[in-house]
């Protein structure tokens, strides 16, 4: 039995997940028993980062991925934005890096600089 925080929404409730089963207690709604299986079986997250930008106000764009990739390629993604540099302007949503480590997910702006 595993235990988990659901993060689907502000409630957090306390999740108990059968790893072998995949039976889920203690979630007050079906995307917290969705947010258990998914977590157990192919856990993914959103990267969020800075890379290097020059001619504007701050030497630092914040970019994030637009869609949650899979937990074992963080690592790897981040070396893709080790070499990127920026120039301004640049409007929020920007696509910087397109099909990360071919996961369909883009590394885009999340501020204008």
């Amino acid at each position: 039995m595993r235990e988990l925080i659901c993060i689907v929404c502000p409630r957090g409730c306390h999740l108990k997940i059968d790893e072998k089963t995949l039976a889920v207690t203690g979630n007050s709604c079906q995307r917290g028993a969705d947010y258990a299986v998914s977590e157990i079986t192919h856990p993914t997250r959103v990267i969020t980062s800075t890379v290097r930008c020059t001619g504007g106000a701050h030497r630092r764009c914040p970019v994030k991925t637009d869609r949650p990739i899979p937990k074992e390629l963080i690592f790897q993604a981040m070396e893709l934005l080790d070499g990127v540099e920026l120039k301004a302007p640049l409007k929020q949503g920007t696509v910087i890096c397109e099909n990360v480590l071919n996961t369909g997910a883009n590394f885009i702006t999340t501020k204008d600089i």
